[in-house]
């Protein structure tokens, strides 16, 4: 109240609805610069939330690409190492078999049946 009764006298009455309207759009215009400046660095704010995010999920990223890579090459050199021992079995010749004891009883099997070759009735009733 105080300043519109200083800027009545000193203005005048004539002149101060139009610097009373001047001045209305002059604090429009510094309230919208105002709240463009703030809208800006909300927008700035955000963005560098975003690249930390993003510099985040990159990380984990490379993480867990790395973990992958590392279990890849284990798992080949596995089995290389593998691939390796096969071929190198199959190169070398095969050992001799030990030779069987000369004794009859491990030679031939017997017979218990008591038939030459002729099937027991057991075998027949199990063909």
């Amino acid at each position: 109240m105080v300043i519109a009764v200083v800027a009545l006298i000193v203005i005048g009455p004539e002149r101060l609805p139009r610097v009373a309207r001047t001045m209305g759009h002059l604090f429009g215009r510094l309230q919208r610069y105002v709240n463009d400046v703030k809208a800006d660095i909300n927008r700035e704010i955000e963005l560098e939330e975003l690249r930390k995010f993003r510099s985040t999920v990159e990380d984990a990223a490379r993480g867990f690409e790395s973990g992958v890579n590392t279990t890849v090459n284990s798992v080949q050199g596995e089995v290389a190492k593998t691939e390796s021992e096969l071929n190198s079995l199959t190169q070398d010749p095969p050992a001799a078999p030990a030779p069987a004891p000369a004794s009859s009883s491990a030679a031939a099997p017997q017979d218990t049946s008591g038939q030459s070759g002729a099937p027991s009735p057991s075998e027949k009733t199990a063909a």
